[in-house]
């Protein structure tokens, strides 16, 4: 099937249902982890990290809600690549979250995980804030371009090193709305 896509596409590297499936997976997975630690009163503290988990975590947060978890949402925004697509080594806090997260169970949603340094400054810094408990699930791992350590409770897929967008990640502010994941032509962003 031809699209409008197939100029940019190198080729596609996750299908949307595979994610739709794997999501719904992981929150199944997520909800009896949270059922053992949670009172019926709580509620689990989902941290977005934006903006390419925007996708992502809408996704979990409604497989959550339909495994009768209780959530509420807040937005991070950080930067560590600005336009290039490898990692500045430097994370700069552009949004940080509005409401607290002392004694919550607290759960990062990062879209990719790569050198973890931008997972790592967050677990530190949230660490920092006393929640209950803080988890981390990433949607698509590439364990192979750690610089720094980093914990992991879910991981949605382990991926090739190639560079991808969709499902909310972007390269340069565009792609973010296809329903599945690419890895782009070289071509497309070798000009930078």
């Amino acid at each position: 099937m031809s699209s409008k896509w197939d100029a940019v596409t190198e080729t596609e590297v996750v299908s949307a249902p595979d994610i739709q499936r794997r999501v719904s997976e992981m929150a199944k997975e997520m909800a009896n982890d949270y059922r053992k630690v949670m009172t019926e009163n709580e509620s689990l503290m989902i941290v977005c990290i934006l903006k390419g988990s925007y996708v992502f975590t809408a996704d979990l947060a409604r497989g959550l809600a339909n495994e009768g978890i209780t959530t509420n949402i807040d937005f991070m925004c950080v930067s560590s690549y600005g336009a290039s697509t490898e990692s500045s080594g430097e994370v700069r806090v552009l949004l940080d979250l509005r409401q607290g997260m002392r004694g919550k169970h607290v759960i990062i949603v990062e879209d990719i995980c790569e050198s973890a340094r931008t997972l790592s400054f967050l677990q530190h810094t949230f660490s920092t804030r006393s929640p209950k408990s803080l988890k981390t699930v990433t949607l698509l791992d590439k364990p192979y371009k750690r610089k720094v350590p980093v914990t992991l409770d879910y991981v949605g897929f382990t991926i090739p090193d190639k560079f991808v967008v969709g499902y909310g990640l972007d390269f340069d502010e565009r792609y973010r709305s296809l329903p599945n994941i690419i890895s782009l032509k070289p071509e497309v962003y070798s000009k930078l």
